[in-house]
This record gives structure tokens, C-alpha cells and sequence, in this order.
């Protein structure tokens, strides 16, 4: 039991209920094929997903992780980068408001107003990093899967 892997135990705890991976897909409100991928190794749930699992099977959750690093690494990498905003998001937001900038200057001039456009960047710019110094902890980049 100690050397087994996560997919082997969820296959285990599953077969020793009598459940066939649609149940216990139901369950937990995923796809068959999750639960599949999961017992084959080819995948692994969530943080969230192995709580629900731990609980439903009345099992610790050091129980289901026990002995398969891989599964603990990315349970570890979950839990560091769920909740942070990374630079992608600043990115994005700043992009979405120049883009409103420059729809708001061409349905007011009639064209593009090159220098509002260019003053609207600089002044973005500068609140998103001021923004970064005052919350560091948005700006940290997070470091998850894929």
C-alpha cells in the first residue's frame, strides 16, 4: 500500500465500494473519462477533487497522495499559484484599456487621436505599476501547469 501510486489507490477505493467509475464520476461531478484518466495516471484532479475524494472515501488525504510525487508536486504548485494574479492578467487589463481608450478617441474625434492614445499609454502604464508596488502579492507570478 505504501508504494501505490494515486491512480492505483482512487481505482482501489472505488472498486472496494462496488461503484463503477460513472458513479463515482457523478459523484464528484466530473467526466468518466476524468476518472479514468486519473486511475490510468494519464491525469490528475484538482486540489479541489482530491478533497472531495478524500472525504467521499473517508480516507486522508495523505492516504491518496502517499508515495506519488508527481501528484504531490502539482497539488504543491496548485496551492502556491491559485490565487495570484500573474503578469498576464496586468497585461491583459492594461491592453483592454487602451483598447477602450482608443474606441472612446475614435468615436469622439472621428479618427484616432494619436497623442491621447499615446498619453493614455504612458498613464496606464504608470498605474499598473503603481499598482504592482502598492500589491505586491498581484504581481507574483504564478507558477502552475501548463
Amino acid at each position: 500500500m505504501i508504494n501505490m501510486f494515486f491512480g492505483d489507490r482512487l481505482k482501489k477505493e472505488r472498486e472496494k465500494r462496488g461503484w463503477s467509475q460513472v458513479y463515482l464520476a457523478e459523484k464528484i461531478h466530473v467526466s468518466r473519462q476524468s476518472v479514468s484518466k486519473w486511475e490510468t495516471g494519464k491525469n490528475y484532479p484538482s486540489i479541489e477533487v482530491i478533497i472531495d475524494l478524500s472525504d467521499l472515501f473517508g480516507i486522508t488525504i495523505d492516504e491518496l497522495l502517499r508515495s506519488d510525487e508527481e501528484l504531490k508536486e502539482k497539488v504543491i504548485q496548485d496551492s502556491k499559484g491559485s490565487t495570484d494574479l500573474n503578469w498576464k492578467s496586468h497585461l491583459l487589463a492594461g491592453l483592454g484599456i487602451l483598447m477602450g481608450i482608443v474606441i472612446a478617441s475614435t468615436i469622439k474625434h472621428g479618427g484616432i487621436d494619436w497623442m491621447s492614445i499615446g498619453s493614455a499609454a504612458v498613464t496606464t502604464a504608470a498605474i499598473l505599476y503603481l499598482v504592482s508596488l502598492l500589491f505586491p502579492q498581484w504581481s507574483k507570478k504564478s507558477e502552475t501547469k501548463n
